[in-house]
C-alpha cells in the first residue's frame, strides 16, 4: 500500500443510505451539504500489524480509520455493495492510504450521484423534499438507465430535461405494469380460501369464471382482490357459486 499526501482530490466510487434526512455511509455516518466528511479512528488494528498506540494520523498504515471508497464501479461491484443504496462518485484529498482495490482517505466529499428511478418517491412533495437533500451537496445528480445514465440535476443549472423525460417515461412503465398486474386474466389463479386454488377460465368485468377441482365457479369480480402480500388472486369460499 501507498500513503501520500493529496492536495488536488482523488476520485472513488462508493455507496450512500439516502432517506429524508439525507445521506449516510452504510455505517450510518451522516454525511452533511458544504462540509467534507473528516475520517475517524475506531483504532481497529490491521491483523499482522504493530499497534498503533495513541492519536496518530487519519488514516494510518496499520490501522483501518479513513474514510473508504472503490477504485471504480466493477470493484464496488465485486465488494457487493453496488446493490446497497444509491451510489458515486466522492472527492479523497488529504492523507490517503492507496489499496489495490481502492483508498483510505482523510477527508471525502460527493462528486457526483447516481439514483435509480425507484428510488425518488412518487409523490412531488416528497420528491422535492428528498431531492433537497442531495442538491444541497452541488453534486451532479444521475438516473441509471438500463443501458446508460441520464443527467438528472446538473450543479448550477437545475434539471436536465433527458431526465425529466427517462423519469415520466419509467414512471407510466410503473402504472401501466402495475395495471396489467391489477387486471384478471384468463389462466390466472385464485386462492379460494379454504377450499384451493382456482384457475380463470373466462375474465370477465363482473362475474368472473373460474375452474376449482373440475367444479366451474362463478366469483363477484368485487370479490376477488390481490394479496399485495403474497401477490396472489385471492377470495372467500362463500363468495363463490358453482
Amino acid at each position: 500500500m501507498k500513503i501520500l499526501d493529496y492536495i488536488s482530490p482523488v476520485v472513488g466510487y462508493r455507496v450512500w443510505r439516502w432517506d429524508a434526512a439525507g445521506l449516510k455511509s452504510l455505517n450510518g455516518e451522516p454525511w452533511l451539504p458544504g462540509r467534507p466528511l473528516a475520517a475517524g479512528c475506531r483504532r481497529t488494528i490491521v491483523p499482522g500489524a504493530k499497534a498503533v498506540h495513541g492519536a496518530h494520523q487519519l488514516p494510518h498504515s496499520d490501522c483501518t480509520c479513513g474514510v473508504y471508497a472503490a477504485r471504480n464501479l466493477e470493484h464496488l461491484r465485486q465488494f457487493g455493495y453496488e446493490g446497497r443504496g444509491i451510489h458515486g462518485e466522492v472527492y479523497l484529498w488529504g492523507t490517503v492510504v492507496e489499496h489495490k482495490l481502492g483508498w483510505r482517505a482523510q477527508f471525502a466529499y460527493p462528486k457526483s450521484l447516481f439514483l435509480p428511478p425507484t428510488a425518488i418517491p412518487f409523490t412531488l412533495t416528497q420528491m422535492d423534499a428528498r431531492l433537497k437533500s442531495l442538491i444541497a451537496f452541488g453534486a451532479d445528480i444521475f438516473l441509471l438507465g438500463e443501458h446508460e445514465s441520464i443527467r438528472f440535476w446538473k450543479n448550477g443549472a437545475g434539471f436536465d430535461a433527458a431526465g425529466l423525460d427517462y423519469l415520466i417515461k419509467t414512471r407510466k412503465e410503473y402504472y401501466a405494469r402495475r395495471q396489467r398486474e391489477r387486471t384478471l386474466k384468463k389462466g390466472d389463479r385464485v386462492a379460494v380460501l379454504g377450499r384451493g386454488i382456482a384457475v380463470v377460465e373466462q375474465a370477465d368485468d363482473k362475474e368472473p369464471l373460474v375452474v376449482l377441482n373440475g367444479l366451474v365457479l362463478r366469483i363477484a369480480r368485487k370479490d376477488i382482490v390481490l394479496n399485495q402480500q403474497n401477490m396472489r388472486w385471492e377470495c372467500e369460499a362463500n363468495n363463490s357459486d358453482v
